[in-house]
């Protein structure tokens, strides 16, 4: 995974993974940086279960018991269902970065030009919250 032009190996990450009947739902990994943390990615393999939600609440509880009073995490600018997601959940615009992917694909010429909602791939969307806000999970 390649965020801000830093390759992240997920595997090297702290992580939760959702599992039920020893098969994989999902997983969530993230990055300490104190006195903040950086969600690097959020993977739900069934959509509409509450997998992401569930993932995301157990991974700020663990992020707070370490000490981080902020967590942040970025999203591509043709995700809207990641906005909807995230900011339902307390986070908000904290910053752009245009041309974010553009360099990224560089690196990593896979990262398509185009997304699947027709929506060209160029930049990246900084998501913040505060660290034990409280926000409606429905």
């Amino acid at each position: 995974m390649i965020s801000r032009g830093i390759a992240y190996h997920l595997d090297t990450l702290q992580s939760l993974v959702a599992q039920e009947g020893g098969t994989n739902l999902g997983a969530v990994n993230w990055m300490l940086n104190p006195p903040q943390a950086e969600i690097i990615s959020l993977n739900a393999l069934v959509e509409g279960r509450g997998i992401g939600t569930a993932l995301m609440a157990k991974a700020e509880d663990f992020i707070q018991a370490t000490g981080c009073t902020k967590i942040t995490l970025i999203t591509s600018n043709d995700n809207l269902t990641a906005l909807a997601f995230y900011q339902k959940r307390g986070y908000r615009i904290d910053a752009i970065f245009p041309g974010a992917i553009d360099a990224a694909r560089r690196k990593k010429p896979s990262i398509p030009l185009i997304a699947d909602n027709g929506i060209p791939i160029h930049d990246e969307i900084l998501l913040a919250k505060s660290v034990g806000e409280q926000v409606s999970r429905n």
